[in-house]
């Protein structure tokens, strides 16, 4: 890495009618040049066919993701094996957290897609969904340094990468195959040099439900939350940035009313947000887990529920109408608690627990307590980051 002095100004590649014209001449072409996968028989969802949860394993010596059917009770069978055609990677200082990210295998449910990072190979690859079985479409380049993290919104989809200072890249899906579109490249200006790597990349990249804005975490990198305004033309120049002195902001959700909640690795804690119509965050409420590492976070209805990689632990918290945090309960699971995701009806939660490479199973009771149901070994996966539930 080069020694850099830090930048908090996210810098755009190129503007006005050039970028405009750049957007639209990558698009045409690639819409030119997409060619469908033939589909195999598709199993209807709902109805029949195998809900699934797959697991990326981060493989430095080659990724893959596992595809777990998933039983009426919850349990996971595994039910492949699916090679990504790319490397994963570890960032310097990371124990069960390789990549120290959230969203970095994420499930396009409306157009049938999974998308993984290979942060080792600075490529993404594009899977299609059938049921629990999986299809490698394409491989396309991140347009950084150690991809971590993928967000979607319509035909949007852009990667974060972690290293040389931080970036985000914006991508449009023609046809399901994803086509660069390079006037949509902006960077966090992170310093490059700041050690150790895994605290000071940024954590997470995901759009506002409505698809107004993307929103950054920075972690201790700068210890902001930025949220780009997206238009027709992509995201803005430069974001609007909120300070969270001290605060690690790391990952992140959106409750029902579509404020931000937020894990605070720095303080363990986690927080809402307020989203203004300026894009400011306003601090609504905090609540400390009273664990270690809280980093990940993940919604379900009313209640979200936070990983904390130092304790082995889930902290469940409810969000009510207004915004506030009320703490129900702890649940232990594995060592060194990661990435977690629900299924679409609900009803169960899957967590990563890096020290083993595994991925616990509960299900949600209606008050939001937890049950454990079991848990899986996930091969190859140990300090693997990345779940996505069907």
């Amino acid at each position: 890495m080069t020694m850099g002095k830090t930048m908090r100004k996210a810098t755009d590649t190129t503007t006005g009618k050039k970028s405009k014209a750049a957007v639209t001449a990558a698009v045409a072409v690639a819409a030119a040049a997409a060619a469908a996968l033939s589909a195999g028989p598709a199993a209807a969802y709902p109805g029949g066919a195998r809900a699934a949860v797959f697991v990326q394993t981060d493989g430095v010596d080659g990724n893959a993701v596992v595809a777990y059917s998933r039983t009426a009770d919850g349990e996971l069978h595994q039910s492949g094996v699916y090679r990504t055609g790319g490397l994963g990677g570890v960032l310097d200082g990371s124990a069960v957290d390789h990549l120290a990210s959230q969203g970095s295998l994420t499930y396009d449910r409306a157009h049938g897609l999974l998308y993984a990072v290979n942060a080792g190979s600075d490529t993404v690859t594009v899977f299609s969904v059938r049921g629990d079985k999986l299809v490698r479409r394409q491989i396309v380049p991140s347009g950084g340094d150690f991809p971590v993290g993928v967000a979607v919104h319509g035909d949007l989809v852009y990667v974060l990468d972690a290293l040389g200072g931080g970036s985000v890249q914006g991508f449009r899906n023609v046809h399901g195959s994803l086509v660069k579109v390079p006037a949509w490249h902006r960077s966090l200006g992170l310093d490059p040099a700041a050690t150790p790597q895994f605290t000071h990349t940024p954590g997470q990249l995901a759009f506002t439900p409505d698809g107004r804005a993307l929103v950054v975490t920075t972690k201790a990198g700068a210890n902001t939350i930025d949220v780009f305004p997206v238009g027709r033309s992509g995201i803005a120049a430069r974001p609007v940035v909120t300070a969270t002195p001290g605060a690690v902001p790391f990952g992140f959700t959106f409750d029902a009313r579509g404020r931000l909640v937020v894990t605070e690795a720095g303080t363990n804690s986690v927080a809402t947000f307020r989203v203004g119509a300026d894009l400011r965050l306003t601090k609504v409420s905090e609540v400390a887990t009273g664990q270690a590492a809280t980093c990940w976070i993940v919604r379900d209805g009313a209640h979200v529920y936070a990983s904390n990689a130092g304790s082995g632990t889930l902290s469940g918290l409810r969000v009510g109408a207004d915004g506030a945090l009320r703490a129900v309960g702890t649940t232990a699971t594995g060592a060194g608690t990661v990435d977690a995701d629900v299924s679409s009806d609900g009803r169960f939660l899957y967590a990563q627990t890096g020290k083993e490479g595994g991925v616990d199973e509960f299900r949600v009771n209606p008050d939001g307590s937890l049950t454990r149901v079991g848990s899986v070994v996930v091969p190859d996966a140990v300090g693997g980051e990345g779940i996505a539930a069907s």
